[in-house]
């Protein structure tokens, strides 16, 4: 599976690492690990995302080494944790950085199900279906190229893998996810720590805890409170997302309400760009994601789009009944 990625990378010196424009666990700490592996191996990497790196994360040491200035001389682009034109819109609208990926070489290193690639520029991509995070399968990859894996490399990795498993917990999780983990414990990754950081991160101030309140009581529950959803404003966005995510602070506990399946929050820009943050009970979150363009995990997925708040309401109304009914059926 890895063969011509590991041919792309030894044929490179300078090497571009681009994340989505929803950077979380996962993509960061994929990122991060990419850098500690490649350096290692004597290339010269650099880290971009063409948004700042959420303060939420920044219990990631070395989130601070991503950049939006784009390398210009690079000889290879390495996209990670996602396939998805859509989250790299900003990037592709910098100048350059188009022409560049249409003319050199460009690797994705993904790992969701049932997505395709609709990158506007040639690639080689590997999409590690079965692993529980991009960051498993550049475990494999770094196993596979013998490349030598020090302790920040496997804490990073680890962070990945615990991120979008949230703590080896999702369906996706597999007895390989639990031995690749172990190992990167082995190598140095210290479980405990990691969490006490990010603890330490997600501490809110009290006007946050007053806001995640309002937040709550602005919940609306639709198709016969299968669904629930939030609107974040602008406002919300600009006031508090520096701080906190405001998604974040209700998405989990709007999926704890009893009969709740599916779970979204919508943010709106003032350039009409609509996102959706989606968490779910049911295994849907990708196939409703997907009906928009977006992707994800079958309980955690996300969508990116250009259209009218009210329209987009119906849509998902009509694409969140339509994936439970069809897998209502498929249990039945």
């Amino acid at each position: 599976m890895f063969e011509k990625a590991i041919q792309l990378i030894t044929d490179a010196q300078k090497i571009v690492v681009i994340q989505a424009e929803n950077p979380d666990g996962d993509s960061l700490g994929s990122a991060l690990a990419l850098e500690e592996l490649l350096g290692d191996a004597g290339k010269d990497v650099t880290l971009y995302c063409a948004i700042d790196i959420p303060k939420y994360m920044h219990y990631i040491r070395g989130w601070d080494r991503v950049t939006n200035d784009w390398p210009a001389d690079a000889d290879l682009a390495i996209i990670v944790d996602t396939s998805s034109q859509l989250l790299i819109a900003k990037a592709l609208e910098k100048p350059g950085v188009r022409h560049f990926l249409e003319t050199h070489p460009v690797l994705i290193l993904d790992h969701h199900q049932d997505v395709a690639s609709d990158m506007p520029f040639e690639h080689t991509i590997v999409n590690d279906e079965v692993a529980v995070a991009t960051g498993e399968s550049i475990y494999k990859l770094a196993k596979e190229a013998s490349w030598k894996i020090n302790e920040r490399a496997a804490e990073y990795m680890f962070i990945s893998i615990q991120a979008d498993s949230l703590g080896l917990s999702t369906p996706g999780t597999t007895v390989e996810s639990y031995r690749i983990a172990a190992e990167l414990v082995g190598l140095g990754a210290n479980p405990s720590e990691i969490e006490q950081r990010r603890r330490e991160y997600m501490k809110k101030p009290a006007d946050i805890l007053a806001y995640k309140g309002e937040l709550i009581g602005r919940i609306e529950y639709l198709l016969d409170n299968k669904l629930a959803l939030i609107h974040l404003t602008w406002d919300d966005i600009e006031e508090y997302s520096d701080r906190y995510n405001p998604s974040i602070l209700v998405l989990d506990e709007m999926r704890l309400v009893e009969g709740v399946q599916v779970a979204i929050a919508i943010k709106t820009y003032p350039d009409g760009k609509l996102t959706g943050k989606l968490r779910t009970n049911a295994p849907v979150a990708n196939q409703i994601a997907g009906f928009f363009g977006g992707g994800g995990h079958e309980h955690s997925a996300g969508f990116k789009v250009y259209e009218e708040y009210d329209k987009i309401i119906t849509e998902l109304v009509t694409a969140t009944d339509k994936a439970l009914t069809d897998y209502e059926s498929a249990i039945s």
